[in-house]
């Protein structure tokens, strides 16, 4: 299992050479792979520091929904406020949180973890390459805590490889320079 995924997500993420619809179909097969509640992809442009959640997968309607449409700048003070964030910026391995409640400050900011997110347990899945931050991939539980096992830390890590090259593809077609009304990115 180490060294492959779950036949559903391999067949999941050979749907198509497409980002989004790739995009699409993996969260919901992620999320329920992962027996989470929640599943979202934060993508962003390393250059322009500008971001946003195009995909979201919630296993009920209980669990808020989180989502951008138009991609925004990263406030200057996010990597100070969330050390998560700070630890994708530097390129560090995925984090797997088992209890917001009970994790070193120095790793989780629980109370911007409860106030931006709401949940409980997370994985803050880093999607890099070269050195630079393209997205994170985090899928999360509401409620309780959650032990994040060998086998579930070894679907993420090998799910976020295989897509760093669609989400920088993604980023490099539709990021924040691309202008819809001529269906071409605009060079201002």
């Amino acid at each position: 299992m180490k060294n492959q995924l779950p036949l559903v997500l391999e067949k999941t993420l050979a749907v198509s050479d497409r980002p989004d619809a790739v995009f699409n179909a993996l969260l919901p097969v992620l999320g329920e792979v992962l027996q989470c509640d929640r599943c979202f992809l934060y993508l962003r442009d390393p250059e322009t520091r500008m971001g946003r959640v195009p995909y979201c997968w919630r296993s009920s309607n209980r669990y808020p929904e989180i989502y951008d449409p138009d991609w925004k700048k990263e406030p200057d003070t996010l990597a100070k406020e969330d050390p998560l964030f700070a630890a994708a910026l530097r390129t560090e391995d995925s984090i797997f949180v088992e209890d917001i409640e009970t994790a070193d400050p120095k790793i989780v900011n629980r109370d911007f973890e409860r106030e931006q997110f709401g949940h409980r347990a997370l994985i803050h899945a880093h999607i890099c390459k070269d050195n630079l931050l393209w997205g994170i991939l985090q899928p999360c539980i509401f409620a309780r805590p959650r032990v994040w096992t060998d086998t579930d830390r070894a679907i993420v890590n090998r799910v976020v490889k295989r897509i760093a090259p669609m989400a920088i593809a993604y980023i490099n077609a539709f990021g924040p320079n691309f202008d819809f009304s001529t269906k071409e990115k605009s060079n201002t």
